[in-house]
């Protein structure tokens, strides 16, 4: 009877860990891509200040744009998965459209 007590108790950590581990990994790559989100939006702005008018300047640009969107996606089907415990652990709000992050 023991045995039996620890083995349900063993395999019951060790499925937990497991199921953790694969909502930490979703946790950092929201993170991840939230930032990087933040950031591709932030050098949009700051080079359509100082673009200049040329064919280069104007890649750039949509690189840039093609970035922000890339990993603002990726950021928001992620946000999805995650769990509303998660979120709040991470101090994000969810108001309509608009993501923010508690600091």
């Amino acid at each position: 009877m023991k045995q039996l007590t620890l083995i349900i108790l063993i395999s019951t950590f060790s499925l937990s860990g497991f199921f953790n581990e694969t909502s930490a990994r979703d946790k950092a790559e929201f993170i991840e891509n939230d930032r990087l989100c933040k950031l591709f939006q932030r050098k949009i702005v700051d080079y359509k200040k100082h673009m200049r008018d040329d064919f280069l300047a104007a890649t750039t640009l949509a690189s840039y744009e093609y970035r922000a969107s890339l990993f603002c996606k990726k950021a928001a089907s992620i946000k999805k998965e995650l769990s509303s415990d998660v979120l709040e652990e991470l101090n994000i709000t969810v108001d309509k459209n608009i993501t923010t992050i508690k600091k």
